[in-house]
Formats: structure tokens, sequence, C-alpha cells
């Protein structure tokens, strides 16, 4: 089985597809810019939903002080993981935006927010906070560029983390007849599904998941009975 990944992996994970039988090419199809901007004013609660907002905020002295010790809400395991690695208490991990923003409307609907993210994001969170007049402060730390890229080769399996690199990909790409994508986790599966629905999801956002995924899906079509 043959297949692409549209961002580099870890070596574990590429070592395990490996030891599967699979064979894996990786290409990152988006790359990340950081901005310059200045944050004043944090408010008291922190909402994060990417590792890439996280890194950037820690790597700014002027932002790192202002936000040490606040409470944090955040989108996906690897994220909140980061959070607590810099010493911030994660009051709640959420698997998407849209998860998170209603469980802050029903829990913390007198807080108010900052919202450190990428300028290319998902709306729900802004959408619905607005909608229930709570507080939020956006600070957009990096952007997000499409490193689009045509492969002739034909892939098995096409593995996507994120709705970003799924735009990215079908910029220069059309869906190949024959081959299956693996989404990282919903709203990825989201994007993906605009364009095909030979695809998996897996059941939570992280690599061990996905490659339960894959792993499932290589003995159902590729493992000889």
């Amino acid at each position: 089985m043959r297949l692409l990944a549209t961002k580099l992996v870890s070596p574990h994970f590429k070592d395990r597809l490996i030891q599967l039988g699979m064979s894996l090419i990786t290409y990152p199809f988006i790359q990340i810019e950081p901005l310059t901007t200045s944050v004043f004013g944090v408010q008291s609660s922190l909402l994060f939903t990417s590792q890439n907002a996280v890194k950037l905020a820690f790597e700014s002295e002027e932002i790192k002080e202002q936000i040490q010790g606040k409470n944090c809400f955040c989108v996906g395991a690897k994220t909140k993981s980061l959070l607590e690695e810099k010493g911030q208490k994660v009051i709640k991990m959420c698997e998407n935006s849209l998860e998170l923003a209603q469980f802050l409307v029903k829990n913390h609907k007198n807080d108010s927010f900052s919202f450190f993210c990428g300028k290319r994001r998902r709306p729900e969170i802004e959408t619905v906070l607005e909608q229930h007049k709570i507080r939020l402060e956006v600070h957009e730390l990096y952007q997000t560029h499409f490193t689009a890229k045509h492969f002739e080769t034909h892939f098995d399996g096409i593995l996507f983390f994120s709705p970003s690199a799924v735009t990215s990909f079908f910029i220069k790409n059309n869906w190949p007849v024959g081959t299956h994508g693996f989404c990282i986790g919903t709203t990825t599966a989201a994007e993906l599904e605009k364009y095909t629905s030979e695809f998996s999801t897996a059941k939570q956002p992280s690599e061990s998941h996905l490659l339960v995924t894959l792993h499932h899906y290589y003995k159902q079509h590729y493992v000889k009975k």
C-alpha cells in the first residue's frame, strides 16, 4: 500500500507504517509564516486551536509575559500537551472549534477571551461567541501558505492533517481513481468531503488513531485472507 502524507510525520509513525508493509512519501502542502504583531491587554482566558499558535506565542517574550499562568481552552490533544509543557493550565480541550465554542457559551459566558490563531482558521469560535455577546479579542500570529504540488504517481492512500492541506492538494491535483483518503479529524474530513466520499476519519485526531484507521483499512483491502 503506497501512501502520500500531506505533511511531515513523526519518525515513529513512519516506522510503524513500514512495519505494516506500507510505503510512505511525505510532502508538506502548507507552510507557516510567523507574523509580526503587538499584543496588549490580554484577557483573563486564552483560546488556542493550533500548536503553531502556542509555539509562536511562547517564542514572543512580549506575549509570553502576558499569558503565563492564565487559564487556557484549546482544540486538540497535542495543543493541550504543548500548553501544559509551557506550564499553562488547560481548563478544557475539545476535538474541534465548534465543540469548544459551544462549551464556552454553556459554561463560561461571562468570561472574556483572547484567541491566538492564524489568519486562515475555522470561523466557529468567532461566530458563536459573537452571537452570544461574549468578549473575544483575536490575535493573528501566523499566515498559512499553500505549497501545492502535482503528483503523477498513483497512491493507494493520501493522508490529510488539516483542512488547509486538503485545499492545497486540490489546487494542482484531482482525486485519483482508486485512491482512499485518511483524515486526522472531522474538520479535515468535512473539507475532503467536498471532493470525494472515498475516505476514512480517525476516531480521535492523533497520529496513533490515524494509524489504527490505516491498519484497519489495510487489513480489509490488502491482506489476503
